[in-house]
């Protein structure tokens, strides 16, 4: 196969999570690929939330390089790769199943042994590397992680494949349908998604939020009325709009305190609640079991991605579809991701999507 690897330096810029919450801008080598792998040059990667609470709250130890929403192109290619090319431009999932464990046959891919293995690195411990010039994609990733993208796709909005992956993955579980009056609790690049994709089923959507301009956005995705939690009396709201019953589907997609109980205050008996938002080992819910048992609720959360939803996801962004690349609002250097992490941390009215672009120098 032809190889690009001339063309590339033997060091790299890339933002080294040090410990401690602290990420440092340094000089890295570039990371050798083997048969089967790939060498991907990083255009765009996506702050996800996941990475945020691993570096605020020091969840894993450092050294290693974060981000996983990763759009770059291929530089080069090892033995027995076929399927690409250099100059390929491409999406790449950092986490692909075995196909053939316990919890892949039962479809909970994201449970397997071989998922929860890192599959892409910029070098340390393998974590994403997106936040680096370059990455290594190893080869279970190669032969059924990457998707690759048209022409004429920002690799900005390509990046938003694996989040939108994981959010049609959560819909596909909770099935909305057309005559559902849904909850979509949170309206960051999340929420906004989960909306647009409710609303193409025909659901009925409340949104909420407190940031004025998400819920406009919320409007203009598909919501039929949003609103402020803070000004709004939630689950009287969805009573209202249901003749006394309460949502049919809740979909939290916001981590805050008191959320999961507004969900079961806002939902009918026999309601559907999905926590996508709720990640962190050290979140606690208080719940009447009568509201979940003698109510006939189902609580379930759903994470991650699945690899039967891949090309599907791809689909919807390539095809513009969803119009996540709207999403958008800030592209930053390398040397810039502790101002993104920070605004990702704490949003106002202007941010939505931030993703670091590595190639960028001004």
């Amino acid at each position: 196969m032809p190889s690009a690897s001339s063309s590339v330096n033997d060091s790299m810029r890339a933002a080294v999570y040090v410990g401690n919450s602290r990420i440092e801008v340094r000089q890295v080598p570039v990371p050798s690929i083997g048969p089967g792998e790939m060498l991907v040059r990083v255009e765009a990667c996506g702050i996800c939330h996941t990475d945020l609470k691993k570096i605020e709250h020091n969840l894993l130890p450092g050294p290693r390089i974060y981000g996983h929403e990763t759009a770059g192109v291929v530089v080069e290619t090892g033995a027995g790769v076929s399927k690409y090319k250099p100059g390929d431009h491409v999406v790449a999932f950092h986490h692909i199943p075995c196909r053939n464990c316990f919890y892949c046959r039962h479809k909970l891919y994201a449970q397997c042994a071989t998922y929860k293995k890192v599959g892409i690195t910029a070098g340390f411990e393998p974590a994403g590397g997106g936040f680096a010039q370059y990455i290594r994609v190893m080869d279970w990733i190669v032969r059924d992680g990457v998707e690759r993208i048209p022409d004429g796709v920002p690799f900005a909005t390509a990046s938003l494949v694996e989040p939108v992956n994981t959010i049609l993955k959560a819909v596909e579980e909770a099935g909305p349908q057309a005559d559902d009056v849904v909850l979509i609790q949170g309206q960051g690049p999340i929420g906004l998604v989960f909306t647009m994709m409710a609303a193409r089923r025909g659901a009925q959507v409340v949104a909420t939020d407190t940031i004025p301009e998400r819920l406009a956005l919320a409007k203009r995705f598909g919501a039929m009325e949003a609103h402020d939690p803070r000004k709004v009396n939630v689950s009287q709201r969805m009573k209202e709009l249901t003749e006394g019953r309460g949502a049919d589907l809740v979909f939290g997609a916001v981590s805050a305190r008191g959320i999961v109980e507004e969900a079961v205050r806002s939902s009918r008996p026999g309601a559907r609640i999905l926590l996508f938002a709720q990640t962190s080992d050290t979140e606690r819910i208080e719940l009447s079991g009568a509201d979940i048992c003698k109510e006939e609720r189902t609580l379930f959360g759903v994470y991650s991605a699945s690899v039967d939803l891949q090309a599907e996801s791809a689909r919807l962004v390539f095809g513009g579809e969803l119009p996540v690349g709207e999403l958008v609002t800030h592209r930053l250097k390398l040397e810039q991701i502790e101002e993104g992490i920070e605004l990702a941390l704490h949003p106002d009215g202007k941010s939505l999507k931030i993703m670091v672009e590595p190639q960028r120098t001004v």
